[in-house]
């Protein structure tokens, strides 16, 4: 059975937001310093066991590589059931579908947990995202589309959805 994550979070969860609605101030953290821009070199390929996955309360850094290491944390976390990350990464876009009338995340997430297919939960452990397909909209707003993620098992939009993410109080959330 697919299942997606737009059900659970909502549909703004699950791409962007055709209208040009701005994800409501109270949906998501409010920057309170911006870090200056640095041109960093590409981060270098983690090992995939999970004592090298970085903690949800660890700053990735304000780039494009530092959204993506974000977004596959996110992703290894669905594969591995573990909802505090699930939810801290997707704050923002869960606050969002709360607000919409969904559950708070941590129980609509155990939801779409049951519903994801042990193939699929495998495959998300250790997913990754083809950078040349991630947009940069702004310096802290990247659009990864579902096409960017790499998984032994092929997901469609309807399963997993695109993921915008934006850079706030020093680190990338899923905001839409």
């Amino acid at each position: 059975m697919a299942v997606s994550t737009c059900v659970v979070l909502g549909a703004s969860a699950c791409g962007p937001d055709k209208s040009g609605d701005e994800t409501s101030a109270a949906a998501k953290p409010t920057p309170s310093s911006e870090p200056s821009r640095s041109e960093e070199p590409s981060v270098s390929p983690r090992a995939e066991s999970p004592s090298a996955e970085p903690t949800a309360d660890q700053s990735a850094p304000r780039t494009k590589e530092g959204a993506i290491q974000r977004y596959e944390q996110y992703l290894h976390a669905v594969g591995r059931e573990d909802i505090t990350t699930v939810c801290e990464v997707a704050g923002p876009a869960a606050k969002q579908a709360e607000d919409q009338g969904f559950g708070p995340c941590t129980s609509t997430f155990v939801v779409t947990f049951q519903m994801i297919s042990p193939a699929q939960k495998k495959a998300l452990r250790t997913a990754t995202v083809d950078p040349q397909r991630v947009d940069v909209l702004t310096l802290a707003k990247v659009e990864i589309p579902t096409d960017a993620i790499r998984a032994s098992v092929t997901f469609s939009e309807s399963e997993l959805g695109s993921s915008t993410l934006e850079y706030l109080e020093g680190n990338w959330y899923i905001t839409d």
